[in-house]
């Protein structure tokens, strides 16, 4: 992923663990932004939130208001552009045919427009409300390039090793995992991930009552070979920020 312009050295990365309001934007939104503020004041260069968290994960809600449809330029995202952060949140907007698709939009630390990645693989009910992605979610900053896939995307090698070939060295996992067998699987999933593609990874999860799962919490960061960097507990809301060593291209 390095050439001889390149040379390692350390980025900090933050993952937003906490409890979505259902259905209310504008209140989730002030939660992310005050996350993304700590994350500012703690020399983070990115911060990230869980699947869904501009609505909750709230699928009949979704389904029957496309008010809690997020198009980038909504005003009603105002306060997390410009952070002087990059800002990545997933929510809902209209794909092809004006279909609604699970959405992250990354916003650079200026508040412009970095990407957008819709989500590839659709989780059980989902099929019945959304229409799946099919390739993208990468971006780059400060010479380090990020992954971005979306809960059971991180279920399909494809997904993370397309964007490994590519450059990428840090995978943001926005997900909900619940109680139950989701803790086993948060425990399993990234770890492989790191070690088969080499990428650092790091996931941000819900905590408490996510639609009709209850969010097991335990945002984490692995290194490329698996082993766990840092882990949040399942005691409420929290900022992980975690130190990962990376090769920057200059």
């Amino acid at each position: 992923m390095a050439d001889k312009d390149s040379g390692s050295g350390q980025v900090r990365v933050a993952a937003a663990q906490f409890e979505c309001v259902p259905g209310d934007v504008e209140a989730n939104v002030g939660r992310i932004t005050a996350l993304a503020r700590q994350a500012r004041e703690a020399g983070a260069a990115v911060v990230f939130g869980p699947e869904l968290c501009l609505t909750g994960y709230e699928l009949a809600m979704i389904a029957a208001d496309r008010r809690l449809w997020t198009e980038s330029d909504d005003a009603r995202l105002d306060p997390v552009r410009g952070l002087g952060i990059a800002v990545v949140v997933n929510g809902v907007a209209a794909g092809p045919e004006d279909q609604p698709q699970i959405v992250s939009t990354v916003y650079g630390p200026d508040g412009a427009l970095v990407t957008t990645y819709a989500k590839e693989h659709l989780y059980e009910n989902e099929q019945e409300v959304f229409t799946a992605g099919s390739g993208g979610g990468r971006f780059s900053l400060d010479g380090v390039g990020y992954s971005l896939a979306t809960c059971f995307d991180n279920h399909f090698p494809e997904v993370v090793e397309r964007n490994a070939a590519l450059g990428c060295q840090v995978h943001l996992a926005s997900s909900l995992y619940g109680t139950g067998g989701g803790r086993e699987e948060r425990r399993t999933v990234h770890p492989s991930i790191a070690k088969t593609t080499g990428m650092h990874v790091m996931l941000a999860n819900h905590v408490g009552v996510a639609g009709p799962w209850t969010g097991c919490g335990g945002s984490a960061a692995w290194a490329p070979d698996g082993t766990l960097v840092a882990e949040a507990d399942e005691t409420g809301p929290k900022l992980l920020v975690a130190d990962l060593e990376v090769e920057m291209s200059k």
